[in-house]
């Protein structure tokens, strides 16, 4: 073994990544609500020891109606159960609220009808001349 213990634990002593006070606490917005949430030092150890790479993207609640969703789409598929979903979400171009019948995509803009319409009209029925 060396003087300077690569043998053993004495290796990790100026690892910054090893002692918990390495990590400081830090503030990350939540991809679903959009408001702030802190990840704390020991989130951080934790998500380290267990070899998680990536940060939090959802706050407490957020992650947690997240995972009931999905509970509720397995439980609904295993008994044979076709689901209506109905998410609500804000307008990107008028900010309105409005419902979507499908999760939304992060990161992606989801409209309410009149805006939808508006972006898309080749949607609109075509009014038959014949």
């Amino acid at each position: 073994m060396s003087e300077s213990g690569s043998d053993g634990p004495a290796q990790f002593e100026n690892d910054p990544l090893r002692d918990a006070n390495g990590f400081e606490d830090k503030e990350i917005d939540c991809v679903d609500c959009g408001k702030p949430f802190v990840w704390t030092a020991g989130e951080q150890l934790f998500f380290r020891d267990k070899g998680l790479k990536h940060p939090p993207k959802r706050c407490k609640p957020c992650k947690k109606a997240k995972n009931e969703r999905l509970e509720a789409v397995i439980k609904a598929q295993e008994e044979g159960v076709k689901q209506r979903v109905e998410v609500l979400v804000h307008c990107a171009k008028c900010g309105v609220q409005t419902t979507v019948p499908f999760y939304p995509s992060q990161g992606r803009p989801v409209y309410c009808r009149s805006c939808f319409l508006e972006k898309n009209p080749e949607t609109l029925p075509k009014d038959d001349e014949s």
